[in-house]
C-alpha cells in the first residue's frame, strides 16, 4: 500500500515484553505498550536449590505479543492510523534461550506429561546451570577444534546452546530424549507468527547461532558431528536436525499467519524479519557503525561494534564471538558483554534493603551522586552473575572490598556502579588492544536513560563521552528497522539508520579530576580481576586495602 509506513517493533526482554509502532520514514515512535510475564518471579521459572536455574514459560510471549501489539494498535487509531498501514514486523528476543520441541516444532511443555518440568520451558539466558557442560565443551574444543573456540573468544560458556542441551542431557534425559531438536526464541517467535515453527522450514538466524552455538559458514555450519560425539554420544543426533545455513535481520522469516493477523487486528502476510538477539537490534537501534561502541545497559549488558566484512579481524580472546552479519547483515558483529548490570542494582535494593521497604534506586542514587571518586574506600568486582567477558567464567562472584564500621549504603550502592563501569573498561580495552578503535561510545536501556549519575561515573572511568540515544524502547527500535528493511520502506539498514535513529543533545564528557582518580582505582580494579578471575595467576594484593584507603583519605581531604 502506498502509505503503508509503519512498522512494529517486538521486544522480548528479561522481564516482558514490548511492542513499539514507528514511522519507518522518519523514525517517530508512535505508540508502545508493555505487559510483564505473568509466570514465576518478575517472569523467570526459579529453584530456591539451584540459584543458576533460570526458565521462561514461553506461553508468556504468545500472551505478551497479544497484549502489546493489540494496545499498540488501539493507540494507533486514536492517531487516525489504520491496520493496513502497517508493513512489516521485526522481533528480538534474549538469548541464548533455546526451548525443546517435538519433531512437529511444538515445545515439549505443551505436552502434559511436561507442563510442569522445568527442562521443558525455555531455558533463559542467564541459566548458568551447564557451567560443568560448557567446560566439557571447551575441554574437547581445544583438543580437537581449536577454531570454533578461536570465533567465540576461546571459553565455552554456559549461558550458550550446546551446555544448556548436554545439561538437560544429563540431569533432565526424559525431556532430552523427548525433544527432536532445539530453537533458539529468537527463531521461535518468527516461526509462530509465519507459521514457520516446523524443524524442516523454520529459518535459523545467524546472530544466535554464530555467537551462541559455534556456527560458522567456513566449517559449514554448526559444529560437526564427530566433534559433538567426542564431547558426549548423545549429541549429534541434534545436530542432524539442525539446518547449514544461518539468516540475517535483512532475511523474511515469512508473512504474518491469517491466525496471527485476526488475533492482532493486522493485514494477514505482511513480512515478519528473521529474529535476533535483544542487544544486537538495540546497537541497530542506537544507529552501530564501524567505531562505535554501543553498549546495551538494562539487567546485563551487552557490549557491541562491528567492522566491515572485508576487514581482517584477528580473533579476539573473551568475546562472545565475531560472527558474519549478525548485527548489520553486511558486517562482522563482535559481541562483549557483562552477565549481571542492572541486576546487581536491583540485589542490593531489593534483596540486601539497606533501607528496608522504603529504599528505592532514586534514594540511593541521590546519596552516591554527593560522594567524589575515592571517597568512599570501597571498590568492587561486577561478578554477581559470573563473568561473560573477558574472564568467560561464570562461576565468579562478585566482591566489595574496603568495608568498614562507617561504610554506608550510598557508598556501597556507588561502588557498585563503579565496579560495572570498570568491568566495561575492560571490554573496551579488550577490544582496542585488539585493533578495533572506539571513536564514539552510545548508551542504551534504562540506566542510560534515567540515571544520569552512572553515565558520568562510566565517562569518568572510561574517559570517553558517553553519548545516550533518543529512543526509550532502542532494541524494539532496532526490530522495527529490521521490519522496515523486509518490507522495503528501506533497502538497506544504513538508509534505516539515517531516517530512524538519532542520540541526546545531552552527552556525558570525562571530567579531568574524577578520570585521574579512577585511573588509580582502575588498578586496583584490575589486580582484584586478574588475581580473583586468572588460573594461575599469582599477584600481591596485600596492599590493595592500603591502597583504597590512601586513595579515600585524598578525596575527603
Amino acid at each position: 500500500m502506498a502509505d503503508a509506513r509503519y512498522t512494529i517493533g517486538l521486544d522480548f526482554g528479561t522481564n516482558s515484553v514490548r511492542a513499539l509502532l514507528v514511522d519507518a520514514r522518519t523514525g517517530e515512535e508512535i505508540a508502545t505498550s508493555v505487559w510483564n510475564y505473568e509466570h514465576g518471579d518478575a517472569g523467570i521459572l526459579l529453584d530456591p536449590h539451584d540459584p543458576d536455574l533460570a526458565r521462561q514459560n514461553p506461553d508468556d510471549y504468545l500472551t505478551g505479543i497479544e497484549k502489546t501489539v493489540t494496545a499498540v494498535m488501539a493507540r494507533a487509531r486514536e492517531r487516525g492510523i489504520e491496520p493496513e498501514q502497517v508493513a512489516g514486523i521485526g522481533v528480538d528476543t534474549t538469548g541464548s534461550t533455546p526451548i525443546p520441541v517435538d519433531a512437529d516444532g511444538v515445545p515439549l511443555y505443551r505436552r502434559p506429561k511436561f507442563a510442569n518440568h522445568p527442562a521443558a520451558m525455555a531455558w533463559l539466558w542467564k541459566d548458568h546451570t551447564g557451567h560443568a557442560e560448557a567446560a566439557r565443551i571447551t575441554e574437547t574444543a581445544e583438543r580437537l577444534r581449536p577454531q570454533y573456540l578461536a570465533k567465540c573468544g576461546g571459553t565455552y560458556s554456559s549461558e550458550w546452546l550446546w551446555s544448556k542441551i548436554l545439561q538437560c542431557a544429563n540431569t533432565s534425559p526424559e525431556v532430552f530424549d523427548a525433544a527432536y531438536t532445539w530453537v533458539e526464541c529468537a527463531d521461535w517467535i518468527p516461526g509462530i507468527l509465519t507459521g514457520t515453527t516446523h524443524p524442516s522450514v523454520i529459518k535459523r538466524c545467524v546472530c544466535a547461532a554464530g555467537h551462541k552455538a559455534m556456527f560458522n559458514d567456513a566449517w559449514g555450519g554448526y559444529p560437526d558431528a564427530e566433534f559433538l560425539g567426542e564431547v558426549d554420544h548423545r549429541l549429534p543426533r541434534i545436530r542432524a536436525t539442525l539446518p547449514d545455513r544461518a539468516y540475517t535481520i535483512s532475511d523474511t522469516s515469512g508473512g504474518l499467519t491469517q491466525e496471527w493477523a485476526l488475533k492482532l487486528g493486522l493485514r494477514e502476510g505482511i513480512p515478519v524479519a528473521v529474529g535476533a538477539f535483544d542487544a544486537h537490534l538495540g546497537a541497530v537501534g542506537c544507529g552501530i557503525a564501524p567505531g562505535v561502541l554501543v553498549r546495551i545497559l538494562g539487567t546485563s549488558s551487552c557490549d557491541m561494534m562491528v567492522a566491515p566484512l572485508n576487514t581482517d579481524l584477528p580473533d579476539i580472546p573473551g568475546l562472545c564471538g565475531i560472527v558474519p552479519g549478525s548485527i548489520l547483515p553486511d558486517s562482522y558483529g563482535l559481541e562483549a558483554g557483562q552477565s549481571a548490570v542492572g541486576d546487581v542494582f536491583n540485589w542490593f535494593v531489593n534483596v540486601v534493603k539497606p533501607y528496608g521497604s522504603a529504599g528505592s534506586h532514586e534514594a540511593l542514587t541521590e546519596g552516591a551522586a554527593k560522594l567524589k571518586p575515592g571517597e568512599s574506600g570501597l571498590i568492587g568486582l561486577d561478578w554477581h552473575n559470573g563473568n561473560r567477558t573477558v574472564l568467560v567464567d561464570q562461576r565468579l562472584t562478585g566482591m566489595i572490598l574496603g568495608v568498614n564500621l562507617h561504610s554506608t549504603p550510598a557508598e556501597v550502592y556507588r561502588s557498585l556502579i563503579e565496579s560495572t563501569a570498570f568491568g566495561a573498561k575492560v571490554i573496551m580495552e579488550r577490544f582496542e588492544e585488539y585493533g578495533v578503535k572506539v571513536n564514539r561510545v552510545i548508551n542504551a536501556g534504562g540506566i542510560a536513560v534515567k540515571n544520569p549519575v552512572a553515565m558520568q561515573i562510566y565517562a569518568d572511568i572510561l574517559n570517553r563521552t558517553m553519548e545516550v540515544t533518543s529512543s526509550s524502547q532502542t532494541c524494539a527500535l532496532g526490530s522495527a528497522m529490521a521490519g522496515a528493511v523486509v518490507a522495503g520502506i528501506h533497502p538497506t539498514f544504513a538508509s534505516a539508520t539515517k531516517a530512524m535513529t538519532t542520540t541526546e543533545d545531552r552527552a556525558f564528557h570525562p571530567n579531568p579530576t574524577a578520570v585521574a582518580v579512577y585511573e588509580r582505582l582502575f588498578r586496583v580494579y584490575k589486580s582484584l580481576h586478574d588475581a580473583f578471575g586468572i588460573p594461575g595467576r599469582t599477584a600481591d594484593v596485600s596492599r590493595l586495602m592500603k591502597d583504597l584507603l590512601a586513595i579515600r583519605d585524598e578525596a575527603r581531604s
